[in-house]
């Protein structure tokens, strides 16, 4: 038999879809079908913005039922999902509590105090992990304040990916890429660093030990009665996504894009220097023992609440009135923490501007213009971060997923960034979640042969830089690195 079919579970902090992936080994083809679609968001539950977790279960099991209908059984499944967020289970293996999302804001004001007593540098050194307020490792010192009656209660902690693989017959397992975003790991033995949890005074026995994608956890069991291999892929989204990025060299960049924009490269060698700590940049897990250097920038999270005070304005409508509305008016630091969950996101860029003394956006046009010419602008800053970390010299900026389809924002980031822009595929978290899956099963032989596979069976476009915009973007780039250098206090 040529044909391997696998199912994938791509879930995002807005949606999540199911996935049907049909490979001919013979032809080297790779197809894939969105059988269901649902979305995802966060609850208000015991004081806290939650995720849903057994509403996210049902709608996977749906999803994959659906396959089973078809009269198709897939060699396996396996899921993705974003970073930091976990659950705790006690121990009968019940869920014990909500699994709060990293939006939340329980860990405001937390960060402060971990590093009071880690310090900043030691625990750069220790995990190479970039400082933002939501991860693991600052979630975990709120639940200790918070929740200090759970702690022996506790029997195992799981990551959304982890949890979700538990609820469908995958058993208990922790995968690696997924369990680096954590700031909990030994940068240098890739493992939990126990040292540091017991510093933190979180119990080593929550943590288990780490698996590689590619690895058998269980089985699925459909309502029919067949039977599905569970196999991790990369299960944090991103390592999925770089999975799927057609890199060429070492001269490639790659942005992600979607709710976030994670912007970086595949290195061999982590990047935890002192011009590393000072940039920000962090180091997450890899396949084949590679590292993700990256910076987590806040991305389409922007618009998708934007449209929150303008609800009958499509995506795609918003990016048009942007293109419409004048240029280089107004600009924001996307990653002040100020825009992690506000209440209006629309009021929230107006105060921003006020404070610094742009006047203000008015209405849907010129506030979605003021975050894509902002976002293009902090893609640059990076660009130039990572090529002084790493001594690399950069000639092309590969942008996949959904938000790869916004074509206004594909232009401004070529010319700000004065770099071709490849954009595509769209589907790169699924397609690196499907195509580990089937390298596990021995239909594909390493990451090259992957890459291979993509380039050739997936439509991507090239957007050069528009020569006439260099002088009106320079004129404006110190002014943006002054905005990010102020941070006005978030109100």
């Amino acid at each position: 038999m040529t044909i391997t079919h696998v199912a994938a579970v791509d879930l995002g902090a807005s949606s999540g879809r199911v996935l049907l992936a049909r490979h001919d080994s013979e032809r080297a083809t790779l197809e894939i079908e969105e059988v269901h679609r649902f979305p995802n968001g966060f609850l208000r539950r015991d004081g806290h913005d939650c995720w849903d977790t057994e509403d996210l279960v049902a709608q996977i099991e749906q999803g994959l039922d659906a396959i089973i209908a078809r009269g198709i059984t897939p060699a396996s499944l396996g899921v993705d999902t974003w970073g930091v967020d976990y659950v705790l289970l006690d121990q009968e293996g019940r869920l014990l509590g909500q699994a709060v999302s990293y939006r939340d804001h329980r860990t405001d004001g937390v960060m402060d105090q971990v590093l009071a007593a880690v310090g900043r540098e030691e625990l750069y050194a220790r995990t190479g992990i970039q400082f933002m307020q939501f991860n693991t490792i600052f979630q975990l010192a709120a639940l200790k304040k918070e929740n200090p009656d759970w702690l022996p209660r506790v029997k195992t902690l799981l990551l959304m990916p982890d949890y979700l693989h538990y609820r469908l017959g995958g058993g208990l397992s922790c995968e690696y890429t997924n369990a680096s975003t954590t700031q909990l790991l030994s940068l240098k033995a890739r493992d939990w660093d126990r040292p540091l949890l017991r510093k933190l005074g979180v119990p080593e026995q929550w943590f288990l030990p780490l698996s590689q994608p590619g690895r058998t956890v269980g089985e699925w069991t459909a309502k029919s009665g067949e039977r599905v291999k569970v196999v991790l892929p990369a299960t944090h989204d991103t390592a999925s996504a770089v999975v799927a990025v057609p890199l060429e060299d070492e001269h490639s960049v790659f942005i992600s894009s979607g709710t976030w924009s994670l912007m970086g490269l595949e290195s061999g060698q982590a990047c935890n220097d002192p011009l590393a700590l000072a940039a920000n940049v962090t180091n997450e897990g890899g396949v084949d023992g590679s590292y993700r250097v990256l910076k987590n920038i806040m991305g389409l999270w922007l618009v998708q609440r934007l449209r929150d005070a303008f609800p009958a304005l499509s995506f795609a409508e918003l990016a048009a009135q942007a293109e419409a509305a004048p240029p280089l008016r107004f600009l924001i630091n996307p990653n002040d923490d100020r825009f992690l969950n506000p209440p209006s996101m629309y009021e929230q860029i107006r105060a921003f501007c006020l404070e610094t003394g742009q006047g203000a956006p008015e209405g849907p046009g010129e506030a979605a213009r003021c975050i894509f010419e902002s976002l293009a602008f902090l893609y640059r800053q990076t660009l130039l971060e990572l090529g002084a970390i790493t001594t690399r010299r950069f000639k092309r900026i590969h942008i996949v997923g959904g938000g790869s389809q916004n074509r206004f924002l594909n232009q401004l980031c070529a010319d700000f960034c004065a770099l071709p822009v490849i954009a595509g595929p769209v589907e790169a978290s699924a397609l690196g979640n499907i195509t580990a899956q089937l390298r596990a099963h021995g239909a594909l032989a390493d990451l090259a042969a992957i890459r291979s596979l993509i380039r050739h069976g997936f439509a991507s476009e090239t957007v050069l830089p528009h020569p006439d915009v260099s002088d009106s973007v320079e004129r404006h780039w110190n002014r943006f690195q002054d905005l990010c250098r102020a941070v006005p206090v978030a109100q």
